[in-house]
C-alpha cells in the first residue's frame, strides 16, 4: 500500500531495493522511535525559526517579495528531497528552517488581522494529528486499499485544483477555491475546499503511521528515519495552512 504523502509515497520501494542490495542488520535498522525523535526535533526547529522570524524579520514593502522566495525555495527543496530520496540530515533541517521563515511571517500577518488565530491553527493541526494518532493505534481506522485510493485521488485533485486556481489569481485577480486576500469576502466554494482539505490531509496521516510501521516491521536503513520525519513534517505544515485558511474565513 501506499502513503497519500508525495514524500513517502515510493519509500516501499527503494528500502525493498535496498535491503536486497546491501542488506541491513538489525542494529542499522530504523525504528518507529527514530522516526518520533527526529519529527519532534524538525518541529522544533521549525518552530524556533517560526517564531524568530515572526519577531526579528520587520514588516516592509520586500516581505510580499521574501515569501514568495521562502516558498519557491521551500517547494524545490522538497521536490528535490522526494525525487532524489534525500536522506541527509542538513538538508531536511534547511528545509524546517525554510518553512519556518515562511510560517512566521506569514502567520504574523494572519494575527495582526486576526488576533488569536495562529494559536488556534497551532492547537487545530497538533489537535487533529494526534486524533488521527490515537484512532490509528486503537485500530478504528485502518490504512486500506481503498481509503489509500480515496485519499490519493482527493490530495491530487486538491493539489491541482489549488495550482490552477493560484495562477488564475496571480494573472486576473479572480479567487476561486481559495481567497488568498485577508479582508476579501467568501463564498460557499472555498469553505468547502478547504474542509475537504483538511479531512483528506488528517486521513493522510493514517496512511503515513501504516508506512512508517510497515518500514520499520521490514528493517528499511535508520537513516531514513530522517526522511519519514521530513514527510510527516510536510504534512503536518500542509494541515497547518489549510486550518489556518479556514479559521481566517470564519472570522471574517
Amino acid at each position: 500500500m501506499r502513503s497519500a504523502n508525495p514524500v513517502l509515497d515510493r519509500l516501499d520501494d527503494v528500502g525493498r531495493a535496498e535491503r536486497q542490495v546491501l542488506g541491513v542488520g538489525t542494529a542499522d535498522a530504523m525504528t518507529v522511535a527514530d522516526v518520533v525523535s527526529r519529527t519532534v526535533g524538525l518541529l522544533l526547529v521549525t518552530g524556533v525559526t517560526a517564531a524568530l522570524s515572526w519577531v526579528l524579520v520587520p514588516q516592509a514593502a520586500w516581505i510580499s517579495a521574501a515569501l514568495a522566495g521562502s516558498a519557491l525555495a521551500s517547494l524545490a527543496l522538497v521536490l528535490v528531497i522526494s525525487l532524489k530520496q534525500i536522506t541527509s540530515p542538513p538538508v531536511i533541517v534547511g528545509y524546517a528552517v525554510l518553512q519556518g521563515l515562511l510560517l512566521g511571517v506569514a502567520s504574523r500577518a494572519f494575527e495582526l488581522v486576526y488576533p488569536g488565530i495562529v494559536a488556534q491553527a497551532v492547537v487545530g493541526t497538533f489537535g487533529v494529528f494526534l486524533g488521527m494518532a490515537v484512532l490509528y493505534r486503537a485500530r478504528l481506522v485502518r490504512a486500506t486499499p481503498r481509503l489509500a485510493r480515496l485519499v490519493i485521488g482527493t490530495l491530487v485533485g486538491i493539489v491541482a485544483i489549488g495550482l490552477v486556481n493560484l495562477f488564475a489569481y496571480l494573472f486576473t485577480g479572480r479567487q476561486g477555491v481559495a481567497v488568498y486576500s485577508l479582508s476579501d469576502r467568501v463564498g460557499w466554494l472555498p469553505y468547502v475546499f478547504s474542509v475537504v482539505a483538511i479531512i483528506a490531509g488528517a486521513l493522510s496521516f493514517i496512511l503515513d503511521f501504516d508506512l512508517v510501521e510497515r518500514s520499520a516491521a521490514n528493517r528499511l536503513p535508520r537513516r531514513y528515519a530522517w526522511y519519514c520525519a521530513f514527510g510527516l513534517l510536510v504534512g503536518l505544515i500542509f494541515l497547518y495552512w489549510q486550518i489556518l485558511r479556514l479559521l481566517s474565513y470564519v472570522r471574517r
